[in-house]
């Protein structure tokens, strides 16, 4: 088994789902069965969005590893998009046969050499196979995944804030018998840093909220020109199961210009990836469970819930809001596969970083036994999620 292989393909089922809820409003229908024609319609646009917004992640996540690779001299044999029997193939110039596959929930760059475990193997492999170009060449390969996929979330970003600006992290309100109106702070205030960290957007804000569990929280705001800083700890509401700090916000935003929009597409990232980071910080908060994870079937029921609720304000609006949703998953896709797990790029990554550290690899053998664990528990969860998300989608 080709664990390289094994785990690129396994790249898009796992997605973390930061917690920032929004209320999805559904449009009325008069008739229960025009609503039944439409949801079914409606849900077959869903499903080829989510095929569009697939297929640019993966192929952005591989066209990285592929042209870092070419830039090394590195063959790449087969260049796949999604897994299972192929639908249609093509062998370009450079001998990589480019593949569309029948189930899009992954990808794969599959480099000459990746296949050969054993060490008498790998002598006869040329100097084009993977594992004989130098140890920094493959570590650049194997990261060229995950920066495309940053790349390609640092672009779309870009494009969303020249369209509608972005917010300002200014309190709008500060609600009653909240920690926010203990402390004293007050509408007009601009928060400036929390616990250390800078705010940039007001969405930061609502994350530092979203992911405290009762933590003292160190905010330093702008008031008439003079920076102040006050210590609060938001207070636990029992409805909602979670803790708030008490600020309304988010409703000023600020009109970017050529300049700007590069500065305020970065906020975008760096908004990202705080969340899909914070999210993966639950786990080891002890505040996790396997809702927070979706795979194919969920981010179809998320596209689908996003497609209601955004077609009623027109084509525009939906292409924006689906380029903010692929900002999202391009940039959690580009975290997750950096995970050090085996059968992920970052998995590899580690055994990498060891050779550079020793001089030479670890027995690929070895290696191979610990991909093919990775690649086994990764199935196991796909369709421990697979189930959870058919759950979800049906209830």
């Amino acid at each position: 088994m080709n664990p390289r292989l094994s785990g690129e393909r396994l790249l898009f089922l796992f997605t973390i789902r930061p917690r920032i809820h929004a209320n999805i409003r559904k449009p009325g229908y008069g008739q229960e069965g025009e609503k039944k024609a439409l949801g079914e319609f409606d849900m077959i646009v869903s499903i080829l969005i989510f095929i569009l917004i697939f297929s640019v992640l993966v192929i952005s996540h591989e066209f990285g590893h592929y042209s870092i690779a070419r830039r090394n001299g590195i063959q790449v044999n087969e260049f796949d998009i999604g897994m299972g029997p192929t639908l249609w193939h093509h062998k370009s110039k450079s001998g990589t046969d480019v593949c569309v596959k029948a189930l899009p929930i992954g990808g794969a760059c599959v480099f000459d050499g990746m296949d050969t475990l054993d060490e008498e193997g790998r002598k006869k492999l040329d100097e084009h196979a993977f594992p004989n170009a130098s140890v920094w060449a493959r570590i650049a390969t194997v990261l060229g995944g995950p920066f495309a996929n940053f790349l390609l979330g640092y672009i779309l970003a870009v494009i969303i804030v020249a369209f509608c600006g972005s917010d300002l992290p200014v309190v709008q309100q500060v609600m009653q018998d909240s920690a926010a109106e203990e402390a004293g702070l007050q509408p007009g205030d601009v928060i400036t840093k929390i616990n250390g960290r800078s705010i940039h957007v007001y969405r930061e804000v609502s994350l530092e909220s979203i992911f405290n569990y009762g933590e003292q929280l160190t905010i330093t705001y702008e008031r008439n020109g003079e920076k102040n800083t006050v210590v609060l700890t938001p207070k636990y509401y029992e409805d909602d199961d979670r803790y708030y700090i008490g600020l309304v916000g988010g409703g000023e935003t600020v009109r970017c210009n050529a300049l700007t929009v590069f500065q305020y597409g970065w906020y975008e990232i760096e908004y990202w990836l705080r969340a899909t980071y914070g999210s993966l910080g639950l786990i080891f908060r002890g505040h996790f469970d396997i809702n927070d994870l979706s795979g194919p079937v969920g981010i179809v029921k998320t596209v689908d819930d996003t497609y209601t609720e955004t077609k009623q304000y027109g084509i525009p609006t939906m292409v924006l809001t689906f380029m903010n949703l692929t900002t999202l998953l391009s940039v959690n896709l580009g975290v997750m596969n950096l995970l050090p797990l085996p059968a992920l790029d970052g998995g590899r990554l580690v055994f990498l970083i060891i050779e550079a550290i020793r001089g030479k690899p670890v027995p690929p053998e070895k290696e191979g036994m610990i991909h093919l664990a990775g690649v086994i528990a990764l199935m196991i969860l796909m369709v421990v999620v697979l189930f959870n998300d058919i759950g979800k989608f049906f209830a």
